[in-house]
């Protein structure tokens, strides 16, 4: 028989820096993505979607090496 899955709780409150640092790494991996094949991306600015052609997608550097 097999043994019930446990589950430990996770405190995210404590985690939050982590989590989003992990999420802005992969926001600026997709922009990167996005402009090097050349797609737009749509986002909110004053109360409306704009299309950000490739061009001027803007991608921080800082994020792109998490290792470092």
């Amino acid at each position: 028989m097999k043994e019930p899955v446990t589950f430990s709780k996770i405190n995210f409150a404590e985690q939050a820096e982590v989590i989003e640092r992990i999420l802005q790494v992969a926001v600026q991996q997709t922009l990167s993505v996005h402009k090097r094949l050349g797609n737009p991306i749509a986002i909110w600015k004053d109360g409306k979607v704009v299309i950000v052609p490739p061009e001027e997608i803007v991608i921080s550097p800082e994020f792109l090496n998490p290792e470092e």
